[in-house]
Order: C-alpha cells, then sequence, then structure tokens
C-alpha cells in the first residue's frame, strides 16, 4: 500500500478551469465528476463556487478571486509595515536611551 502525504496537491489553473467546466456542463453531480478525476469532491465545489463569483453568479458580497488576491497581499503589506513600526519604535526607545545618558 502507498503511503498518502499529508500535504494538499496543487492544480494548475489551467485544470481548475477545465475541471470546474466539466462540472458544470455534465449531467453527473459534482461529487461523481471528482471521483471520475481522482480529485475531492470538497475541492471541486470550491474551485466551482469561486468561478460563479468570478462570474458575478455567486452571493452579493462574496470576494472574486482578484479581490481575493488584493486582500492577501494588502493583509501581507500590512503585517510588514506593523513590524517595521515596532523596530522603529524599539529603534527611537535605543536611541532616546542613549541620548539620556
Amino acid at each position: 500500500m502507498g503511503k498518502q502525504s499529508n500535504r494538499s496537491k496543487r492544480y494548475t489553473a489551467e485544470f481548475k478551469r477545465d475541471a470546474v467546466a466539466l462540472a458544470l456542463a455534465s449531467d453527473k453531480t459534482v461529487t461523481e465528476v471528482a471521483r471520475d478525476l481522482g480529485i475531492s469532491p470538497e475541492g471541486l465545489r470550491g474551485w466551482v463556487k469561486q468561478a460563479q463569483v468570478d462570474r458575478g453568479d455567486g452571493p452579493a458580497k462574496a470576494l472574486n478571486s482578484a479581490e481575493r488576491e488584493e486582500l492577501v497581499r494588502l493583509r501581507r503589506q500590512n503585517r510588514e509595515q506593523q513590524q517595521t513600526i515596532e523596530i522603529l519604535k524599539k529603534a527611537a526607545a535605543f536611541f532616546a536611551q542613549d541620548t539620556l545618558t
């Protein structure tokens, strides 16, 4: 028996796009399509849901892929800026102590 990895598989954007198109065009359920492709039904459902949001067919407040990517980028940038601010505060306190003595 083969040993399964705990890491999730990464699929190309083309594979995801084709899998979503197949799921939407097929008379089969998402679970059946996923089984035929050898992928997780939950993963395929997520891809289908995101594709629908990207097309404007999802819930009103759902983020499309571009908005999700921007949110991730902005959160990363915010975290880096907060770290920089903390470093600058510590440096200012250090130099302030140095000038007082």
